[in-house]
């Protein structure tokens, strides 16, 4: 394992004092993106003590995070308004003031173009701001999930367009977010954080950073390892889900149940890793972070055609949970075109508000355009707006009984942990399930489409 070395020293000035203000809390810490990664961040740098700025371009953001009010579920909305009534917690859309931060930390998004290829405009634009202000003293890392390279081949000359040079004046690092919504056991403080300095100055004060509020932080010898860590990670789930996904196809041709078989493969104690079928893959991380490393592959002529593959793959079983309803409902005698469909969650996972990605919408747009009534409940997302492949405005009904029943079709695409599906099962005249929600329903079985 890549060690951290102690090479700062008493005439290395700027990089101790700097490293000293971390150790004792004074530093200032500037987030910029207060979303699903970086107001947890700012929230666990508050608690321990450190002041917190948040930027976000977003002045509605800003203001219920001034006013106490929290927007992310891996947030506890009491530790958010103590920390604003202390006066720890700030945010600003007034991007001057990165002048006054010590450590200035970006997490903003990073999509895909319409073309997939990486977006990284954003980063582009914070590291644009963070130059205007760049002062000697400054840590900056960048969180978000980006291609080998990013911190060091744009990052990096847009901030010594300064004149202040790197390892010297201030401190670059490349410390990737591992959030997953809705854990309630894996939290930003217990997760492990890998971190990846410019330099051996700027790796020791990244570390020193990171330290002060995660258990376990593990030091690689440069931004570009620290990069492709993150985007394996996210890649190897991408494979895993997409050889399942694939598994589920070859069943349902050749008539087994696909949960039966995962979960009696899982009982192996050893050389496998269970990972279960659904109707495609959404969030912010797996169905985009792979494209990422494709697309940076394709610079040194290199065609990652395994990973690719996996992405074909899971957007493909979208499709064919649109067919499993047509084939669903014709055993009914009924055709999809006017046929009423209650879509049961539209979060991209259980138990979390978050649409990004989602596979529901893409479901939900290629039913409407072959004629289904579509309606949807979920508890979590009040609103779709028109985004992700849906194109029209929806807002969640309530899952009543008389609403169950008046459905044709009622398809489980996110198997919220709330919903009571023995009573779903109980008044729905037809069920198609695409997450194995209705594993313990021991009446109506005959109702139920598994995929």
């Amino acid at each position: 394992m890549f060690e951290v070395k102690q090479v700062i020293t008493e005439k290395d000035t700027i990089a101790l004092e700097l490293k000293k203000k971390i150790e004792n809390h004074t530093a200032q810490v500037g987030v910029i993106g207060l979303g699903y990664v970086g107001l947890p961040l700012a929230v666990e740098k508050g608690k321990v003590g450190f002041p917190v700025l948040g930027f976000d371009i977003n002045p509605k953001r800003v203001d219920k995070v001034n006013a106490g009010e929290n927007y992310i579920g891996d947030v506890k909305d009491q530790e958010l308004k103590e920390l604003v009534e202390k006066g720890i917690l700030k945010a600003t859309t007034d991007y001057a003031q990165l002048a006054g931060c010590d450590i200035i930390i970006i997490c903003v998004p990073t999509p895909l173009t319409i073309t997939r290829d990486p977006d990284i405009s954003y980063i582009r634009a914070s590291s644009e701001q963070i130059a205007k202000y760049l002062r000697p003293g400054q840590l900056v890392t960048l969180e978000s999930t980006t291609y080998p390279g990013t911190t060091e081949e744009v990052i990096l000359p847009l901030l010594e367009k300064s004149g202040l040079k790197v390892g010297k004046d201030f401190f670059l690092a490349f410390s990737p977010e591992r959030v997953d919504p809705g854990n309630k056991r894996f939290t930003t403080k217990n997760t492990s954080k890998v971190v990846g300095g410019v330099t051996p100055y700027c790796l020791e004060i990244a570390y020193a950073l990171y330290a002060q509020t995660i258990i376990n932080v593990v030091p690689v010898s440069s931004p570009r390892v620290a990069e492709m860590t993150k985007v394996f990670e996210n890649t190897y789930r991408a494979i895993n889900i997409a050889l399942v996904n694939e598994l589920m196809l070859l069943c349902d041709r050749m008539g087994l149940d696909v949960w039966e078989v995962v979960d009696a493969a899982s009982t192996k104690p050893f050389g496998i890793q269970t990972f279960y079928p659904g109707p495609g893959v959404g969030g912010h991380c797996i169905p985009i972070d792979p494209f990422y490393l494709t697309w940076k592959a394709r610079e040194y002529d290199f065609h990652t055609r395994f990973i690719e593959l996996a992405g074909e793959i899971n957007v493909e079983v979208s499709y064919y949970v649109v067919n499993k309803v047509f084939r669903a409902l014709n055993k009914k005698k009924k055709a999809v075109k006017d046929a009423k469909i209650l879509v049961l969650g539209v979060a991209y996972k259980k138990d979390i508000d978050d649409v990004r990605e989602s596979p529901a919408l893409i479901i939900i747009e290629r039913l409407r355009k072959e004629g289904a009534e579509i309606t949807y409940h979920d508890p979590y997302i009040p609103v779709i707006e028109p985004h992700g492949g849906c194109t029209v405005r929806m807002e969640s009904i309530e899952l009543t009984p008389e609403a169950l029943s008046s459905a044709d079709c009622v398809l489980i695409i996110t198997d919220h942990s709330c919903i009571d599906y023995e009573q779903v099962v109980q008044h729905a005249q037809l069920v198609v399930d695409t997450r194995n929600a209705t594993k313990n329903v021991k009446n109506n079985r005959e109702k139920i489409c598994k995929i």
